[in-house]
């Protein structure tokens, strides 16, 4: 038999004992005719659209390492002494929560590991999903026809906070309870409900003896089967409307280029996960995160010095630490403004300006078009800029939930820093926002530039008048387009006072309000080259005489060393 000679799958004996039950489950749920339309589906290839697929393979690597916990930790809050092998807490009192939880640290083979692990994970988890957000902001990956998927990736960052801290208040430890206390303080805080939203969830007066248990059916239970909903729409939904993908030659608005599902891309994705858990396992394994037998068990009389919450909850502290002590008092009922105003209503509005943002950005451009290209940071520079400006806010906020130790750290005054850190809330987002946007600008005039004068060759000429110039070479057609792949800067126009009949025109208020966005979101941006001026440009460029060296088509200049450059 040669070797072009092959045996069918369907002729050999699995094969044939197969097809019986795979027909009957096809003839229901006509699986068939999905794999065949969506297993061969493109997904293009690009460094940053890794950041969604270690937020997923974190998550699973959660998943995994939760199962393992889940066997040997007990939710409890009644008080039992400690018997194991951590010499210095034998003797002293604690719940079943931080004692099972030392047992699995000391006593379960791997324990140890496993709990690292899954703590790196989630912050892994968390961080990805940041990250993979900002990557969508900034290329605009939002926009329609993607709007409810960026509205499931708000949730899934939502209830992402709340599963990590929920994870990280079960251990029962000093640290984790002060956490807890804080989160008490923020509910009390709430006008008229507070007291009885936190007997609600404590089941009494902080800190009752509910809230681990409870805790643990949410973080084991609960959260996860929300995020498993929310990931399977997410990932359907990225299927339907297919992925997005960086403006280049052969890229359009009506295809995608790039590697099928299967085999290529799921090769890929699945060698990944493992790239993804060896990472966190080399984590869990040499870098100590959360050692709870240092903080010791959880005693609301005591609280741990120089306390911190995990990472992606910091700036919520801060926020409180910056807010002045505002309180009032109405109708026998005590309002904490500083506390309510700064948690709870900031943490409300950032997730309510994320998630109607890609609805403010439509109303702004009025731009109702579908776009599967992403765009360049450079070309939306007040998009960028704003992005930018709130990215310096969430910096000033998480510093500020440290002012406490970076006081001590330097030796440095509190107050000033505090107050420092006031001001800069205000200030810095704003500044962050003018220099992006100039350098977005900036970055503009270099691509035409680039486009109408040509790259920089190396190659020196002398002019018989002494005088030395560089040469300038045409840009290859692949570069021009990958430059000019984005939208014209539109037209701004005043919306008419009146219309045809000079009767005043209807909706003029939000006529009027939508041109001033406008103007906002455009201005300054910078239109790309014409067909005319790129044509004028190359002739210009290939017809000038006296050229020493006879540069290719992909040759694009020297670097400093002299070595050409490959683009």
């Amino acid at each position: 038999m040669s070797t072009d000679e092959h045996t069918k799958i369907q002729d050999t004996g699995l094969g044939k004992k197969s097809a019986g039950p795979v027909e009957w489950l096809d003839d229901r749920l006509g699986l068939a005719t999905v794999a065949k339309k969506n297993l061969r589906k493109v997904f293009p290839e690009h460094w940053s659209f890794m950041l969604g697929e270690i937020a997923l393979w974190s998550f699973v690597v959660l998943l995994l390492t939760g199962v393992f916990l889940t066997f040997w930790f007990q939710p409890s809050m009644a008080e039992v002494p400690y018997q194991g092998s951590y010499l210095p807490l034998n003797g002293v009192e604690m719940s079943q929560a931080f004692e099972s939880t030392l047992r699995i640290s000391f006593d379960i083979r791997g324990g140890l590991l496993i709990r690292q692990i899954h703590h790196w994970a989630a912050a892994l988890f968390i961080a990805a999903m940041i990250l993979h957000m900002l990557r969508v902001f900034f290329t605009g990956a939002y926009r329609k026809p993607r709007e409810i998927n960026w509205l499931i990736g708000v949730g899934l960052l939502s209830l992402g906070l709340i599963e990590g801290f929920a994870g990280y208040s079960l251990p029962d430890d000093l640290l984790s309870g002060t956490g807890l206390r804080f989160v008490d303080g923020l509910m009390r805080s709430m006008p008229i409900v507070g007291s009885y939203l936190e007997f609600f969830v404590f089941g009494g007066e902080f800190p009752g003896d509910v809230i681990i248990p409870r805790l643990y059916m949410a973080h084991i239970l609960l959260i996860p089967a929300l995020l498993l909903g929310l990931i399977g729409a997410h990932m359907l939904l990225l299927v339907f409307h297919k992925h997005t993908q960086w403006p280049g030659p052969g890229r359009t608005e009506q295809n995608v280029v790039g590697y099928p599902m299967l085999p290529v891309y799921a090769a890929k994705a699945g060698g990944f996960f493992f790239v993804v858990f060896g990472f966190t396992a080399l984590m869990g394994a040499f870098l100590q995160i959360n050692p709870i037998w240092v903080y010791g068990p959880y005693n609301p009389s005591e609280v741990t010095a120089g306390s911190q919450p995990d990472w992606y909850m910091g700036f919520s502290e801060g926020a409180v630490r910056l807010m002045p002590g505002w309180e009032s008092t109405f109708f026998n009922y005590t309002w904490s403004w500083n506390v309510v105003i700064p948690a709870v209503g900031a943490m409300t509005m950032l997730f309510v300006v994320l998630g109607a943002w890609p609805f403010i950005e439509k109303f702004m451009t009025g731009d109702k078009r579908e776009h599967h290209l992403l765009e360049r940071p450079r070309n939306a520079p007040v998009r960028t800029g704003l992005g930018v400006a709130g990215m310096t806010a969430y910096a000033v906020l998480w510093i500020a939930g440290g002012n406490d130790i970076i006081a001590t750290q330097f030796n440095m005054d509190i107050y000033a820093i505090t107050w420092f850190l006031r001001i800069g809330l205000f200030v810095l987002p704003v500044v962050a926002y003018m220099i992006t946007k100039r350098i977005c600008i900036g970055l503009q005039r270099a691509d035409a530039n680039r486009i109408l004068h040509g790259y920089e060759t190396g190659v020196i000429e002398r002019s018989p008048d002494g005088g030395f110039t560089e040469r300038h070479g045409p840009l290859p057609v692949s570069a021009q387009y990958t430059l000019t792949a984005h939208d014209r800067v539109p037209a701004i126009e005043a919306p008419a006072e009146t219309d045809k009949n000079g009767v005043a025109a209807p909706h003029g208020f939000k006529a009027k309000l939508q041109a001033r966005a406008k103007a906002f979101y455009y201005d300054g941006a910078l239109d790309k080259p014409t067909v005319h001026d790129v044509q004028h440009a190359d002739e210009h460029l290939r017809e000038h005489d006296g050229h020493p060296v006879a540069l290719g088509e992909e040759f694009q200049g020297v670097s400093e060393t002299g070595i050409p450059r490959v683009h």
